[in-house]
């Protein structure tokens, strides 16, 4: 399987991002590739919130074919946060996945407006 780290980018606001909290963030996020080939690549922001104490918050950003899934995560702890992140954008992969395996499989009749003549037996 191809090395997928150099789709992954993160960012941080107000933290400084430590080559351990990378490599877990990295990790993490990896195992996301797994669940679609078509990811073209995942954004991830670790931001603190300075105003009210030891709030820490997660944003990740799926580049898909199609909408991007966007989700955010917040706790007191920046590990619970990535976790939570991670946990959602997973799910949310899943879904996507489900909703088009169903759509494919739900057949819809196709009304034609006009009469069509039927054809004659000689």
């Amino acid at each position: 399987m191809k090395d997928r780290t150099n789709d992954i980018i993160i960012s941080g606001h107000n933290l400084n991002l430590t080559p351990a909290l990378k490599r877990m963030v990295i990790e993490k996020v990896s195992k996301l590739f797994e669940h679609e080939n078509h990811i073209i690549r995942i954004r991830v922001e670790l931001s603190t919130d300075q105003t009210v104490e030891a709030s820490y918050h997660a944003k990740g950003m799926i580049e898909i074919k199609g909408k991007p899934l966007i989700a955010d995560a917040a706790s007191e702890d920046l590990y619970k946060s990535i976790d939570l992140l991670e946990n959602k954008l997973d799910r949310m992969l899943r879904r996507r996945s489900r909703l088009r395996v169903l759509k494919r499989k739900q057949t819809h009749g196709v009304e034609i407006p006009a009469d069509i003549p039927k054809a004659q037996t000689a």
